[in-house]
């Protein structure tokens, strides 16, 4: 059966909403209740080099304002912690802290689990099918949520 490219769009929706939903809840029930994925995006960046509010605004495409409102909850919640820039007292750099690297851990073996779950629904083929149309689609540079580009909710 044929669909439209609107409903194309709801399927892949819908398909991210169930595996962030997923993890959402278990790392709450894990003791992260206030995990959202922009802060999973955020954290990405952050351990991968961008250490400040115009670093992650630039590799997340959201406002300076917004990545700082999104280091301010990090910070809150002992994800990241801030110091000086040795270079520039004038620019604090972020750090992803021990709780953030678990958080970071534990919220990709929800997701490896919820993966497997489909795996089990549709058969190892059909989602290793699946995966690669992805890429072919949407590329490998789609999934790397620290590149330059990367477009994430800057809500908190």
């Amino acid at each position: 059966m044929s669909r439209s490219g609107a409903d194309l769009a709801l399927l892949f929706l819908g398909a991210y909403r169930s595996l962030v939903d997923t993890a959402t809840t278990e790392l709450a029930a894990r003791g992260h209740a206030e995990f959202k994925p922009v802060h999973e995006f955020a954290l990405r960046a952050i351990a991968a080099g961008a250490d400040s509010a115009s670093d992650l605004g630039r590799r997340t495409s959201v406002s300076k304002q917004a990545a700082a409102k999104t280091i301010a909850a990090l910070l809150e919640r002992g994800y990241v912690v801030s110091s000086p820039d040795p270079q520039d007292a004038r620019r604090k750099r972020v750090e992803v802290t021990a709780r953030g690297f678990d958080v970071m851990a534990q919220g990709e073996a929800v997701l490896e689990a919820a993966r497997k779950r489909w795996e089990i629904q549709i058969g190892s083929a059909q989602l290793a099918s699946l995966e690669a149309h992805l890429v072919i689609l949407v590329g490998d540079a789609a999934i790397q949520a620290d590149a330059p580009g990367w477009v994430a909710d800057d809500s908190q």
